[in-house]
């Protein structure tokens, strides 16, 4: 490992103008511990409201909770892992198995510990995950944040079986793969989008039906008429206050809205009755754990599945990156070589 290493650091007040690169020492792994060398990471809405400020952090941290790379040096006790083996981080490092817990959550990549914006890194062995056979780093830095969420929502939590409805909502790197996901698990999947041309983009990927939501606003209803009047068995919900009633409206009788982010920081109508009376399950999940990101990797490599990448940005331009992903024109995922 060089002695020095360049990385990303927020400043007090962190703005996407100030984001810039620094140098500092090399972290050296401690017992348990593994070094990385970063190739890539990849945009999550999540990582823009830490570098924004809208989820404050002190002074200092590396953002940034996907990375993919190489082990480059061991701490005292790792025997699972071998120098130059090609790896992937996790968004909650010590949720390794078993249930969300306040203690397994409590360390997030990129938010309340150290992330990926940097060229090397050190993180606990526990939490590495092998990268699938044949991928680039920059292909693997999107499996370990949107990738498992899609897979936890849809068959983890979801446990859906095949030909049951999922509606999935936009074209980013999460939905995109929960389309790809719902394909490959057998599920009909009707997709929301802001355009023809990505409806289009979607339906080359397997989607089943297309809503253009700005043509038709109340896009619940669309979703009832093309299931015969019965609605989706699960619906992915990440707008908030601009689509949960939506949501709500798509969803069947004794259905689930999966809530999985939220791209509105105000607060969503709750239809109360509506949920009440239907029968509705609303549930809240982030991420996955470890093994769950296993299984995925297993999952992908029977399948033959490959992410979609829109575009690379380098490490120092990861403003510039941010900017690109608040304007909403990128398909799938957005990744930043490092």
């Amino acid at each position: 490992m060089n002695d020095t290493i360049r990385s990303l650091r927020l400043p007090e007040q962190p703005v996407l103008e100030t984001l810039g690169l620094g140098r500092e020492t090399a972290p050296q792994p401690g017992p348990g511990e593994v070094a990385l060398r970063v190739h890539a990471s990849s945009l999550n809405y999540h990582d823009y409201l830490v570098v924004a400020g809208h989820i404050p952090q002190p002074a200092g941290r590396i953002p940034l909770s996907d990375g993919a790379g190489e082990v480059i040096a061991l701490g005292a006790g790792v025997a699972d892992w071998a120098i130059g083996e090609r790896v992937m981080g996790a968004f909650f490092p010590h949720w390794i198995d078993g249930v969300p817990t306040d203690a397994n959550t409590a360390a997030i990549s990129g938010e309340t510990i150290d992330g990926f914006a940097a060229e090397a890194v050190v993180v606990p062995a526990a939490s590495l995950v092998r990268m699938p056979l044949g991928w680039s780093f920059a292909e693997a830095a999107t499996l370990p944040c949107a990738g498992l969420t899609a897979w936890r929502a849809l068959r983890i939590e979801g446990q859906l079986e095949p030909g049951a409805t999922v509606l999935l909502p936009g074209s980013g790197g999460l939905s995109v793969y929960a389309l790809q996901l719902a394909k490959a698990l057998g599920l009909t999947a009707i997709v929301i989008s802001s355009t023809d041309g990505k409806l289009d983009r979607l339906r080359a990927l397997g989607a089943d039906h297309g809503i253009n939501y700005r043509h038709t606003p109340a896009w619940g209803a669309i979703v009832k008429d093309l299931t015969g009047g019965r609605g989706a068995d699960l619906v992915l919900e990440i707008g908030g206050q601009s689509t949960f009633v939506q949501s709500v409206d798509a969803c069947r009788m004794a259905g689930r809205v999966m809530v999985v982010g939220s791209t509105s920081n105000l607060p969503p109508e709750l239809p109360l009755r509506d949920i009440v009376m239907r029968h509705i399950r609303v549930d809240g999940m982030a991420v996955g754990s470890v093994s769950a990101l296993r299984e995925l990797v297993d999952f992908v490599e029977r399948g033959g599945i490959r992410p979609i990448i829109d575009s690379e940005f380098p490490l120092a331009d990861l403003g510039a990156a941010f900017r690109y992903q608040l304007e909403g024109r990128h398909f799938g995922k957005i990744a930043v070589l490092i």
